[in-house]
């Protein structure tokens, strides 16, 4: 990690995960009857959270509040809303799209795509035509930047590992769109 401040500059090996969370509003409740938080209010809300901090996010989730328990199931489980993979089955998803990434970036400086930079994203990151599309949409409606679309693509590249494509297609870069703060229509929340 490289911090530069005026004439000065350190580097330091470090590698670190954000993780952060905020309410949808002052109150807490957006979308439900209970929130009186005016237009004002959310406005201001949003803006505590810059574009630049934002645009550093790689992935977005925004949450719904967890339903009451129903007869004879947890609470927010019941119905179809249930895991279709279980933990052992994601875990081997994961190992072995993590293999797929070193198999890939075995000659390069990094093994892992969330560390590409540019020109190995160039190197690596086969779009498909649709997929060039959406990127291409994103980036001229102004909803991302340069770095958004390169936090993108890395997040896109993965949920093709995950599913062991050897190319990103539209729908990974769909769902990388989805989960970042400005792509998802621009909503800002952490």
């Amino acid at each position: 990690m490289a911090i530069v401040r005026a004439r000065h500059s350190a580097v330091y090996p470090a590698r670190f995960a954000l993780v952060a969370a905020t309410n949808p509003c002052p109150c807490g409740y957006h979308g439900e009857p209970r929130c009186r938080c005016s237009e004002a209010d959310l406005a201001r809300h949003r803006r505590r959270l810059s574009g630049p901090l934002l645009d550093r996010i790689d992935l977005v989730a925004h949450l719904e509040r967890p339903r009451a328990r129903r007869a004879g199931g947890a609470a927010g489980t019941a119905g179809s809303d249930a895991p279709t993979l279980t933990s052992a089955q994601a875990r081997e998803r994961v190992v072995d799209a993590r293999e797929r990434q070193v198999a890939r970036l075995r000659e390069e400086s990094v093994s892992a795509n969330a560390h590409m930079d540019a020109p190995l994203l160039r190197r690596h990151v086969a779009l498909s035509e649709g997929a060039e599309r959406l990127l291409r949409g994103a980036q001229e409606r102004g909803t991302m930047s340069a770095r958004g679309i390169a936090r993108a693509l890395r997040v896109a590249r993965t949920a093709a590992d995950l599913q062991g494509s050897a190319r990103t297609r539209e729908q990974d870069v769909s769902l990388a769109l989805s989960l970042h703060a400005h792509g998802a229509g621009g909503r800002r929340a952490a």
